[in-house]
């Protein structure tokens, strides 16, 4: 008996034969263009090498130079603590000291102000301590900038004009003190004295000195104060403040003196 099969089932039948080679090639078509790509890749001229830099480019310092990162740092350090030295190091704490008590004694409350006497002491610093500065750029900063002397050295030789400076003008007894209480052993001569004992015992010394100048300033305006006051009562103006007498006489008598100038002059030759 013969069988007949319908259309339907004979289209069925040729896509099933069909099927496994159109599955075989989606599989096989991205590998044979992978493979090309590779293949194309391969073929691609290497990049040429780009030429090493001269070797004068990677000189490195000398042992004995401290890097010019860390030099940079010192550097930025140094300046930051500027003002301070500039107050602790110098004449200026004498000198503004000594202008501070010459207000108060003129009573004059604002007058000078503030700026004009900080310019003044400034000004006045930077007459004092030119030959000191001088010494420093001749010893340190010029050989320094001509590469005769390392850092290090050039800040050794720096500190010498300033060591000799405030070893000048601190007193002995003070030295001595911060040299007991340091327990450090006595020196032989100004150069031993270390930095850390010299620096406080200077700058009580310039205090102390400051306040024998303002005492000294002091009395005269006291006495007009009191010869103000005692003329006042005897009169019978207790009501009278003896300030709003006596203020206009200590300016006049500032004034006919020259006090700046006597002031000024008492100050440059208190550290000869």
């Amino acid at each position: 008996m013969r069988i007949v099969r319908e259309p339907s089932q004979a289209l069925n039948s040729t896509a099933y034969t069909s099927a496994p080679r159109g599955h075989r090639l989606r599989v096989v078509l991205p590998v044979v263009i992978l493979l090309l790509c590779s293949v194309a890749v391969a073929q691609m001229p290497t990049p040429p090498r780009p030429p090493d830099p001269p070797a004068e480019w990677f000189k490195k310092e000398p042992g004995s130079e401290l890097a010019l990162t860390l030099r940079l740092v010192f550097s930025l350090a140094a300046l930051s603590l500027l003002p301070a030295a500039l107050v602790t190091m110098t004449s200026f704490l004498r000198i503004i000291i000594v202008l501070s008590f010459l207000r108060s004694a003129l009573g004059t409350q604002q007058t000078p102000p503030n700026l004009v006497l900080v310019g003044l002491a400034l000004f006045l610093t930077l007459f004092i301590m030119q030959p000191v500065w001088q010494e420093v750029d001749r010893r340190a900063v010029q050989p320094y900038l001509k590469g005769e002397l390392t850092y290090s050295q050039a800040v050794t030789k720096a500190a010498g004009p300033v060591r000799g400076f405030m070893i000048k003008q601190a007193r002995e007894r003070d030295i001595l003190l911060f040299i007991r209480m340091g327990r450090l052993p006595r020196p032989s001569g100004p150069d031993e004295v270390p930095m850390r004992v010299l620096l406080p015992a200077f700058a009580i010394s310039e205090l102390k000195s400051a306040f024998q100048l303002g005492f000294v300033i002091y009395v005269p305006f006291i006495v007009i104060d009191l010869v103000v006051a005692g003329a006042l009562m005897s009169m019978g103006m207790m009501m009278l403040p003896p300030v709003t007498i006596s203020l206009p006489l200590k300016i006049l008598l500032f004034v006919m003196i020259d006090g700046w100038h006597i002031l000024a002059r008492s100050l440059v030759l208190s550290f000869s």
